[in-house]
């Protein structure tokens, strides 16, 4: 039986981490040959032989970091080179400030970090993945599903993580925006916006120290109707089902994953 993405190239940035490599497990189970990118090289390679050995996939990878837009550019002409065409394009690289800070002690080179990772990393992505979405429309009547990982964060205030909010906010924006560009020109463009996850992201946060207390797991679920951490494969789930070919009439959204905790 074909899977769901049966001789579909995805490409999935952030492959090496815990969402992307899910990510990368579950594409190339249904079917996908996979175009992955981390900027850990080590990781990205056990992301590629724990697939390769799993599915059997054809993959194509390459190690780089995202706020380099040559990386971008890099990874759309290699999907092409190798499989012919850009069916989906995962953009899941990202990075979090260093603790929970309040803005005035956050140092200006880490926010400028922090903005070129989340933010102008998925705007390089974006710039170099529509073009060939749209001229695969264009030439086969085919295009291409693009997915923007942003965050909870991206749609709600969050205190002390201000600068990283700021740039999933621009994600958001990002993915409204030209969701509306290219509805006429066969690219689907949405928004996951997870609330904290069980990635090594997230849960490097547990034990720091906010307002005087050392984080807990409870106190980082606190908020969260579920009261509970989401697991990887629940986002994973919602990453499938925005670029599922059978979700052909949905764009521009923000899918808000996040136990309750934005549903008022």
């Amino acid at each position: 039986m074909s899977g769901l993405f049966e001789g579909s190239t995805v490409l999935i940035t952030g492959a090496g981490g815990g969402f992307g490599g899910a990510a990368a497990r579950r594409y190339a189970a249904e079917g996908a040959n996979l175009v992955l990118s981390d900027y850990k090289a080590q990781a990205l390679q056990m992301t590629v032989d724990q697939v390769n050995q799993e599915t059997g996939a054809e993959i194509a990878f390459l190690a780089g970091d995202v706020a380099d837009e040559s990386l971008s550019e890099q990874l759309v002409s290699l999907a092409l080179e190798r499989f012919g065409r850009l069916d989906v394009a995962l953009n899941n690289a990202g990075i979090v400030q260093d603790g929970f800070t309040k803005l005035p002690k956050i140092g200006s080179e880490e926010a400028r970090h922090v903005i070129d990772v989340d933010l102008l990393g998925v705007f390089y992505a974006l710039k170099h993945q529509l073009p060939a979405m749209e001229n695969q429309f264009r030439t086969t009547g085919q295009g291409g599903v693009i997915v923007n990982v942003a965050s909870v964060a991206g749609v709600t205030g969050a205190s002390g993580l201000s600068v990283y909010a700021a740039a999933k906010h621009g994600v958001v924006g990002l993915t409204r925006s030209v969701a509306q560009e290219y509805a006429r020109l066969g690219v689907r463009i949405n928004a996951v916006c997870p609330s904290f996850a069980r990635t090594p992201m997230a849960t490097s946060q547990l034990g720091q120290n906010v307002r005087g207390k050392v984080l807990t797991e409870e106190q980082m679920v606190r908020g969260i109707p579920m009261a509970r951490l989401a697991e990887v494969d629940e986002i994973v789930e919602v990453f499938v089902f925005a670029s599922s070919p059978h979700n052909s009439f949905m764009t521009g959204q923000t899918l808000h994953v996040d136990g309750g905790l934005t549903g008022y």
